[in-house]
């Protein structure tokens, strides 16, 4: 048994959920999201106003896997529309900038020339400092595009330059002269 799919999903008001084969579409004030479904599991919308995820066969270990992550999937549509999902970024590094030119992301990083890096339709950027804050209302989206961005440069464990997560913790570790003077 699926603990997190047989949670019952409410769907508040101003939130409009439709069903067309296997693909439920979730419309809201900030815009529209579609979820694919896989063909064992099938959703039903109720008059309350609340989403039931069920699977074919509760016993098999693949439809149990799928049962929770479509009624998840299903969730973080319905919360998307509603409010926007969003990523803190942190560049640290002497000389370390961000800015953002239209849809597109300005990196200065340590390289001999800026990392540039387009934004897909959906995403937004806003920079504060040396915190690059993305939101959107694909929640996947905005995770794979904060990845890509700290992707650029990692976080390194001696000095802590770097792009990092704002709620990431980077182990340091004692570099040679601290080394050398223990042993």
């Amino acid at each position: 048994m699926s603990r997190i799919g047989r949670k019952p999903i409410q769907i508040p008001s101003g939130v409009d959920v439709t069903l067309a084969g296997s693909v439920v579409t979730v419309k809201g004030p900030k815009g529209t999201l579609t979820v694919p479904l896989h063909a064992h599991v099938s959703v039903e919308v109720t008059p309350e106003k609340v989403i039931n995820v069920k699977v074919m066969n509760e016993q098999a270990i693949e439809d149990r896997a799928l049962w929770g992550t479509s009624r998840k999937l299903i969730a973080n549509a319905i919360d998307g529309v509603i409010k926007p999902f969003e990523k803190k970024l942190e560049f640290i590094g002497v000389g370390y900038k961000v800015s953002v030119a239209g849809n597109t992301v300005v990196m200065e990083v340590g390289f001999s020339h800026p990392v540039k890096m387009e934004l897909p339709a959906g995403i937004s950027a806003a920079v504060e400092k040396n915190v690059l804050t993305l939101t959107g209302i694909d929640r996947q989206m905005v995770g794979e595009i904060a990845a890509r961005i700290r992707r650029v440069r990692p976080p390194e464990p001696y000095k802590g330059k770097g792009i990092k997560y704002s709620d990431e913790v980077v182990r340091r570790k004692a570099g040679k002269a601290a080394k050398a003077s223990a042993g």
